[in-house]
């Protein structure tokens, strides 16, 4: 049918297979919608016929993709030769064809056959092609290595939530400076080799915020609220008068801390920023001296029109509330003439969101530059959400490159029958390959400036998304691919710039062949002891041995029970208490006992267990001796498992019913820890003297 041909055209799935043995139709308003989005009208059979002639039009008429990309060989990427791909020698013979390079240099040449073409460095290129009979193209050359560097050997790591993470100086919750101790301390005290932190984007501010890391106000730059104030050189010079007003703020942030360690407050974002922008405030009105003052406008060129445009957002979202929505007219346009002038009122505000973001940037540099000073062989490993918070900076500044009226999410599956919005507007697929993806490029590069690694969170959206429309169900959504090719180019190229690896959060719903090309790739997975069974063998659990080498291997992750809760039961009564359970409470229960009971027995039957079954630290411990005997090239460990506490930091399905992101990390009897007192603890202690039992796979970093 025209509709479905005219779909496949643009990426847009007409139908999706949940598993090998079903196939889905999806409605075909998804498809109109879908297809709207991308500035393709398919409302009647007549727009759908006229749009059908453009498209083919518009191939005649193309000499090339707007991106085109090119791997070089893998045994050398920085120096080998590299030959223009396929798609530039299918050229007609005698195309004129020049290439910019991002290096300054033009490599130019005539489609001759027999002849090769002149070799091309790493990099993205602007390409010029003009064919004899008159046909032209001015495209984006990738010329990227064949994959993302790998890890150097094997290494274990902590997972941590940073806002969990509250020392005897932080604010109200974890700060850059408890990340950095953490890191260190971890690597030279037990010889791990990374820290792995959730997301630390900007957040959008609101009454309250929304405390996801995962719906970011923007991916691009780093939130400030992870200052640890007192670290800011210009602190320090504050003068007398600075100080009595700074004072009062001092004190209320120690009694967020009190609240949170000691009165069982929840995590408050929100009031931990109202201490510090003000504090923040004094300290940017301390002149810089002359070498960070050169630092600051080296990062402010080298940031460019995005950091302004994130700060200009900022200061408008300040002077007239969160929602854009509710702005004055015209500002809804980052270029429009009321946005500039509205820049040019708020220009100090707007000098000072700049200023806050090269200081974040800054102490992110720092916290990987102490964690490699300790020995870590990777370092900090930084989480990268998948979308970003429909009315925040990024989506208001990147509004060109974003789908209107439609939100990522998830289709129905065997977990959650009414599938997922997850409220987060998607890249659109043409805008990526016609810019040269240079917003995926610019928001790589920044993320790597203090990576050792990147986790990428639900990495098979560099391959697909599942866009649902406005005012609809989940399940009225369908599939949109994106040129995986060119996002994987793209990621391999800046990782490589950074000496940096890439983790992909591959678990869920998988379409065939995503996990292998990513493993051709380099680019890791993502792999959490329960669910890794052989599921054509009855479920069985997989062995050590056959697990994969490529992945990150955990016990769990931020949306999944702590092992305590898994072994004591309690994640089935906290699910029960909320009402989540999709059956009755004993049959949910004795399925989780059961499947605690195998693997008990499968890490018995190892040797991995001498503490017995009925020890619940013993067990804990037995799970992470499992996966240290798996050839995984990654092992993390969840930091609230060390101590036993039992509860998830986010549950979903749930909203205002549970304290989701909120959350300290705690004992087992859910007291709250300081960062000091969780690095003293004999739980922690006995814990990874427990993993010393020389497993196969060698030593813990």
């Amino acid at each position: 049918m025209a509709l479905a041909r005219l779909a496949a055209l643009h990426g847009v799935a007409t139908s999706y297979a949940p598993s090998p043995e079903e196939t889905v139709e999806v409605p075909e308003a998804a498809v109109v919608a879908a297809l709207a989005a991308l500035g393709v009208d398919a409302r009647t059979p007549e727009a759908v016929s006229a749009a059908l002639a453009a498209h083919a039009r518009e191939a005649e008429r193309r000499l090339l993709a707007p991106t085109v990309v090119v791997h070089t060989p893998p045994d050398d990427p920085d120096t080998a030769p590299v030959a223009p791909p396929p798609a530039l020698d299918a050229l007609p013979e005698g195309t004129r064809v020049e290439v910019r390079t991002e290096q300054g240099s033009v490599v130019t040449w005539t489609v001759t056959p027999g002849e090769a073409p002149p070799a091309l460095p790493l990099g993205v290129h602007g390409l010029q092609a003009v064919a004899p009979d008159g046909r032209g193209a001015q495209v984006h050359l990738v010329v990227a290595p064949d994959h993302v560097p790998a890890p150097e050997g094997r290494s274990t790591g902590l997972l941590v939530q940073l806002y969990s993470l509250l020392s005897g100086r932080s604010w109200g919750m974890g700060d850059l400076a408890d990340l950095a101790a953490l890191a260190a301390w971890s690597s030279r005290t037990y010889g791990l080799g990374f820290v792995q932190v959730n997301p630390l984007h900007a957040a959008v501010p609101g009454s309250p915020t929304d405390p996801s890391p995962y719906r970011p106000s923007s991916r691009r730059f780093p939130d400030p609220v992870h200052l640890r104030v007192e670290d800011v050189p210009e602190y320090g010079y504050l003068d007398a008068d600075a100080r009595a007003r700074v004072a009062p703020l001092l004190e209320r942030a120690a009694a967020l801390r009190s609240a949170v360690l000691t009165g069982d407050a929840l995590i408050d974002r929100d009031a931990v920023w109202a201490c510090k922008l003000p504090v923040l405030e004094e300290v940017c009105a301390v002149p810089l001296d002359p070498g960070r003052q050169g630092a600051y406008a080296a990062f402010l060129a080298a940031q460019g029109q995005p950091l302004e445009d994130h700060a200009t957002w900022c200061a408008l979202a300040e002077a007239h509330g969160a929602d854009p929505v509710a702005w004055p007219e015209g500002l809804d346009d980052p270029r429009s003439a009321a946005t500039g002038r509205a820049r040019s009122a708020l220009r100090e505000r707007v000098e000072l969101y700049q200023r806050l973001a090269w200081l974040t940037d800054t102490q992110l540099v720092a916290a990987q530059d102490t964690a490699r000073a300790a020995g870590m062989a990777v370092g900090l490993v930084h989480d990268l959400a998948v979308g970003v918070h429909p009315q925040g900076s990024d989506a208001w500044a990147q509004r060109a490159f974003l789908a209107p009226g439609m939100s990522v999410g998830a289709p129905p599956d065997a977990f959650n029958a009414r599938g997922q919005d997850w409220g987060l507007p998607p890249w659109r697929p043409d805008r990526l390959a016609a810019s040269g993806y240079a917003p995926f490029r610019e928001l790589l590069r920044a993320l790597f400036r203090y990576a050792g690694a990147v986790r990428i969170d639900h990495v098979m959206g560099l391959f697909r998304l599942w866009w649902v429309p406005e005012g609809r169900e989940p399940t009225e959504g369908t599939y949109v691919t994106y040129d995986a090719e060119a996002m994987l180019a793209v990621l391999a190229l800046e990782a490589h710039r950074a000496g940096s690896f890439v983790i992909g959060e591959d678990l869920g719903t998988v379409a065939p062949g995503v996990r292998e090309t990513l493993a051709r790739r380099g680019v890791l997975g993502t792999s959490v002891l329960w669910f890794e069974r052989d599921w054509a063998d009855g479920s069985r659990p997989l062995g050590p041995e056959e697990w994969r080498t490529g992945c990150l291997a955990t016990a769990t992750t931020h949306d999944l029970p702590p092992t305590a809760a898994r072994y004591t039961g309690e994640d089935v009564r906290l699910r029960e208490s909320l009402g989540l359970l999709a059956r009755p409470y004993a049959e949910e229960s004795a399925e989780a006992a059961g499947e605690l009971r195998e693997w008990l027995g499968v890490l018995s039957t190892l040797g991995l267990l001498p503490e017995g079954p009925g020890d619940e630290e013993g067990a804990i411990r037995a799970v992470h001796r499992f996966l240290l005997r798996t050839p995984a090239r990654l092992t993390g460990v969840w930091l609230p498992d060390t101590v036993g506490d039992r509860r998830p930091q986010n549950l979903p399905g749930t909203w205002d019913q549970y304290p989701n992101w909120r959350l300290p990390l705690s004992d087992a009897e859910g007291r709250p820890l300081t960062l000091e007192q969780l690095t003293a603890a004999p739980r922690l202690r006995a814990f990874f003297d427990g993993l010393r039992l020389a497993p196969p796979s060698g030593p813990l970093g």
